[in-house]
């Protein structure tokens, strides 16, 4: 069996690229490496799907250290024929190292580096093992894919410490049976050094493989699977197609294992989620999964997962009968289409992911794709008035569009950048980003936000505005006495002096005191009951009070958002302080914009806020209202679920629960 070795490559007469020229291709990308690792893996196993197979593409990264027993063949079969000088080859050092990492980005249901494997035979269509392996720099030739100029193979050299790889894959050959392919590069920096002939420059770029040849050539078939056992790396099922890339000694930008692969599966997430979410009845477009150590860090569910929710709904939005399309007038195209959704949202606790991608407190971001729906980036708009309102846009450009939107790329695909590009071209993408923030500025002035000449103020700025008006205020009922803590006013002054009920204002997680005076609020409180007496247990009117307490409300802070599920619910937290069963009721109403008027009734085809239950302390939901409470010190919530675009007030009224 045909043992594998290293071949440097010397500079040729013709003069070739040196290794730091090819590295620098990249650029200096915002983004930081694992997550460009992620991106430009994808496009390439999504640009290599087998066209005619309705099974998704199975993407996967694993991590792991060398076993015991791969160590040794990793130290002997990956140093054979290398150069010496370990500063010209630096995988010397990583091999002497006690431990090996290794990294692997693996597709399935993919065809594989197929076609020649010498670049100067690849003069037809299939030409992807030279185009990996051997070129640099060819222009994509898969339409409407997700790649553009082929640089995204060279993150696998940047990731890795040592600047080497091992590619092991399997096609289908032009005969129609299977190869498996096994070939290792290492892409480092050009050198010079003294032979016997004299001194000799080298490129810096180095093939691990069959040397015996004019070319070095990967290992084949059996030759290749039984190196590949040895050193570990995973087999092919007998009609199985696809690439691993193994990235040796990878820089995981000092995170540990483990919490590398927690954030490459948050990566993924919110970089690939379009193929993550099945469409019209379809499954999803791609399959993914993350492992360290064998260990399992699964990739979340985007429809499961907020704020990514909000993106995959607008997604839906885009593609469906709430889709718009977007156009440009001079020179009239047709750009692509729109989808826009806004929503009452908790703030978010920001992963690392989003942090990544200057996604923080709130949502207020269109995220931008080509037709092969593959995530450009996520362009934020206009904040929202309010921290508890979002709104989340998707932007697919055109298919007849898609060559002008690849070409505002840089090598990273993450951005569309107008200035690299001439006219009309360049108008194409300056009147996309004006198309979507007519949109956005539309979607917020309908939302209440000011507007020119006036005196609106957004239902969510006002929210803000009264914030700290309310603490833990004492709530009144319908037999409910409203005093403060320490109070010694009576009982018919405090009707008389403050208002006769209290509301809790809620938008945005923040409350405000809304006076209003109620004749049957008051007469419920004083306990009119025709005659001019006073039930027992109410205020006389020397300002007395009799023994018996009657039964009150606190609320315990204001009320705020949380998540329940897939719903955004409205929580007031409140204690019944006075002892025994006592029953509780929602009243809950919209506070109208402008007038400080309320609505309980809505208008047609108007939403209101809805009680969804009473939780009690350990968390189970009553779902009855009115519901009997037993007071004392027990915090309970009430769980209500909001209406959109609105302010919501809430009040809890109570009273004893009589004798039958």
């Amino acid at each position: 069996m045909t043992e594998p070795r290293w071949y440097s490559q010397p500079y040729p007469p013709e003069g070739a690229s040196a290794a730091e020229g090819i590295r620098n291709q990249l650029g200096r990308p915002e983004l930081d490496l694992l997550t460009i690792l992620v991106r430009e893996s994808a496009q390439n196993s999504w640009d290599a799907r087998l066209l005619d197979s309705p099974e998704p593409v199975d993407y996967r990264i694993d991590m792991w250290t060398v076993g015991p027993a791969h160590t040794g063949p990793w130290r002997t079969l990956l140093q054979a024929g290398a150069p010496s000088n370990a500063q010209n080859f630096p995988l010397h050092n990583t091999l002497r190292q006690g431990s090996i990492r290794l990294l692997a980005v693996s597709d399935r249901g993919t065809r594989g580096l197929g076609g020649p494997t010498r670049a100067n035979d690849a003069v037809g269509p299939d030409r992807d093992f030279v185009s990996f392996i051997r070129n640099i720099g060819e222009p994509r030739d898969t339409a409407l894919g997700g790649g553009t100029y082929g640089f995204g193979k060279g993150i696998f050299y940047l990731l890795s410490k040592s600047g080497t790889v091992l590619v092991h894959s399997r096609c289908r050959t032009p005969q129609g049976r299977y190869e498996t392919r096994l070939i290792g590069c290492t892409l480092w920096k050009s050198y010079v050094t003294a032979e016997a002939e004299g001194r000799r420059r080298y490129t810096g770029r180095h093939w691990w493989g069959d040397t015996s040849g004019v070319v070095v050539e990967p290992l084949v078939d059996r030759a290749a699977e039984a190196v590949a056992q040895r050193l570990g790396l995973r087999s092919f099922a007998p009609e199985e197609t696809g690439t691993t890339v193994v990235v040796v000694d990878p820089n995981l930008d000092d995170m540990e294992p483990a919490g590398a692969a927690g954030y490459l599966a948050d990566t993924i997430a919110w970089h690939l989620w379009p193929k993550a979410i099945s469409t019209e009845g379809r499954p999803p477009a791609m399959r993914f999964s993350v492992t360290c150590d064998g260990v399992q860090h699964p990739v979340p569910d985007p429809r499961d997962t907020r704020p990514l929710n909000m993106f995959v709904a607008a997604y839906e939005a885009m593609a469906g009968q709430d889709g718009r399309d977007l156009e440009c007038l001079k020179p009239k195209k047709h750009l692509g289409r729109f989808g826009l959704v806004k929503r009452i949202m908790p703030p978010l606790e920001p992963t690392h992911a989003q942090r990544m991608l200057n996604i923080e407190d709130m949502i207020h971001h269109v995220c931008l794709m080509r037709p092969a729906e593959l995530v450009v980036t996520y362009r934020p708009g206009p904040k929202p008035p309010s921290a508890n309102q979002g709104y989340a846009g998707v932007f697919r450009a055109a298919e007849a569009m898609d060559d002008v939107y690849a070409k505002a790329e840089p090598p990273t695909h993450d951005a569309w950048n107008p200035h690299s590009l001439d006219r009309p071209e360049s108008t194409y993408i300056h009147t996309t980003f004006r198309r979507i923030d007519e949109a956005l500025n539309g979607l917020l002035s309908l939302n209440g936000g000011v507007r020119a000449g006036t005196s609106n103020v957004a239902l969510g700025a006002a929210s803000s505005m009264f914030s700290g008006l309310v603490g833990g205020t004492w709530g009144i009922g319908g037999a409910t006495d409203y005093s403060k803590p320490g109070s010694t006013a009576t009982r018919r002054s405090q009707l008389e002096d403050t208002e006769a009920s209290v509301q809790r204002t809620a938008q945005g997680g923040r409350a405000s005191v809304r006076p209003s005076v109620d004749t049957a609020a008051v007469a419920g409180a004083l306990g009119d009951r025709g005659d001019g007496r006073l039930p027992e247990g109410s205020v006389s009117e020397a300002g007395n009070v009799t023994s018996r307490r009657r039964p009150r409300v606190q609320y315990v802070g204001d009320p705020y958002y949380d998540d329940r599920g897939n719903d955004s619910l409205l929580v007031q937290e409140f204690r019944l302080p006075v002892p025994g069963p006592q029953q509780v009721r929602i009243d809950l109403a919209v506070t109208l914009p402008g007038t400080g008027g309320r609505e309980t009734d809505p208008p047609i085809g108007a939403s209101m806020p809805v009680l969804v239950g009473w939780e009690d302390q350990t968390g189970r939901l009553h779902s009855d209202d009115p519901c009997v409470v037993e007071g004392g010190e027990s915090i309970w919530r009430a769980l209500v679920r909001p209406a959109p675009d609105t302010m919501t007030e809430i009040g809890i009224r109570v009273e004893a629960v009589r004798p039958s």
